[in-house]
């Protein structure tokens, strides 16, 4: 698997955000709830979110998560990269750590390359396409369809 456990529940958080057409905040239990995470695993990715600005967090009685910016600025990679960090991308795929042009792996060129395309696919891709992408004929989802198919 290329993302951790962590990150594809911090893009599916991220994801069902974007979905919601209001700005109100969604508790974090509501969250977890919806898309049938564990609320503490969940609270710590939402954490790594808020700490890089892609999410803002409001404790209170009415508090809980919402994106800190609008959906079509927040790319698949700038959720990738909060999370499972910059080294996601640049990794020898045998965990070799001398890997690199001078010293290749038997499958660095090939590595590379594909490396190359998924940050080019994680950069094009915002939350907003995300969300778009998962409604029924391309609307929103009601959270119990959107957290069977995230």
């Amino acid at each position: 698997m290329i993302l951790s456990k962590s990150c594809i529940y911090g893009l599916r958080a991220s994801v069902y955000l974007a979905s919601k057409k209001k700005d109100d905040f969604i508790t974090i239990k509501n969250l977890s709830d919806d898309l049938n995470i564990s609320f503490h695993f969940l609270t710590k990715v939402l954490q790594q979110l808020t700490k890089a600005e892609i999410l803002e967090s409001y404790k209170g009685p009415n508090g809980g998560v919402k994106l800190a910016k609008p959906a079509h600025s927040v790319t698949f990679l700038d959720v990738v990269l909060s999370i499972d960090g910059k080294y996601m991308l640049s990794e020898c795929v045998l965990g070799l750590p001398v890997c690199g042009e001078l010293n290749p792996c038997p499958l660095h060129d090939e590595w590379h390359q594909l490396k190359e395309n998924l940050r080019s696919m994680m950069a094009n891709i915002t939350l907003e396409e995300l969300s778009f992408r998962h409604g029924p004929k391309h609307g929103s989802l009601s959270a119990k369809r959107f957290a069977s198919r995230v």
